[in-house]
């Protein structure tokens, strides 16, 4: 059975006619903009291109301009094993690869529905250390170093970036690629957000009308704390 208290707090809500806090959820990626990745013309042995990208830009052109779309980076495809496994020719591979010589420290901005505070990141590379592959030296968020935890080398697997507070209907994601001589390459295969829309959440003056709300709920249920011991007393 719930909580006298909270049923009383959760009507007074309802009641004051307030929005209710929502809880973190799955954030939808409207669309990101960012350099196409490297391949072949790069001196790669696959073509590491965003080919279902659904935007502007020509995704079969190693770092060529994408924007206005979606594509490999959130399309709930994660690599199942690393670079020279799932890439081909073509281009079609679940990751997008930068090289240093040609994509330095590509920037990737990700657009939301509406104003959003992001609380997770999530990012799933490939760390095999073969052919240059390497897990990030840094990833910036909106311009800010961040520390974290990669995935062994030799392995796949994800960054997590949690305990967040990026607010707004965007957010920057840079990478900085492992300084390997003369070359070095990102593998990014997905990226995923969890955050709360700020439309969910209220606003000041809401608040304060829902404090309110909580005082009148606390003063009936003394009075009943009352009245019940009131009737103990006389039985």
């Amino acid at each position: 059975m719930q909580h006298p208290l909270k049923s009383a707090l959760a009507a007074a809500v309802v009641a004051l006619g307030l929005p209710q806090v929502a809880q973190a959820a799955p954030v939808t990626i409207t669309s990101y903009s960012m350099p196409n990745g490297d391949g072949r013309s790069t001196t790669g042995v696959y073509n590491y291109w965003d080919r279902s990208y659904t935007g502007t830009g020509d995704s079969n052109i190693d770092g060529a301009p994408l924007s206005g779309g979606t594509g490999d980076l959130t399309d709930g495809i994660i690599a199942s094993g690393f670079w020279n496994v799932t890439e081909n020719v073509a281009g079609t591979g679940p990751y997008v690869g930068w090289r240093n010589t040609r994509s330095l420290n590509p920037l990737i901005t990700f657009n939301f529905d509406g104003d959003t505070t992001i609380n997770a990141i999530r990012i799933h590379i490939d760390n095999s250390q073969d052919g240059s592959v390497r897990a990030p030296a840094d990833i910036l968020i909106n311009g800010a170093s961040l520390p974290f935890t990669a995935p062994p080398g030799g392995t796949i697997g994800f960054i997590d970036f949690t305990g967040l507070n990026e607010f707004g209907s965007s957010l920057t994601l840079q990478f900085f690629q492992n300084t390997v001589p003369g070359n070095g390459w990102v593998f990014v295969s997905e990226v995923s957000f969890n955050g709360v829309p700020n439309n969910a959440v209220p606003e000041p003056a809401s608040w304060a009308m829902l404090i309110a709300g909580f005082g009148l709920t606390g003063a009936v249920l003394r009075r009943r704390r009352q009245a019940g011991a009131a009737l103990t007393f006389r039985i």
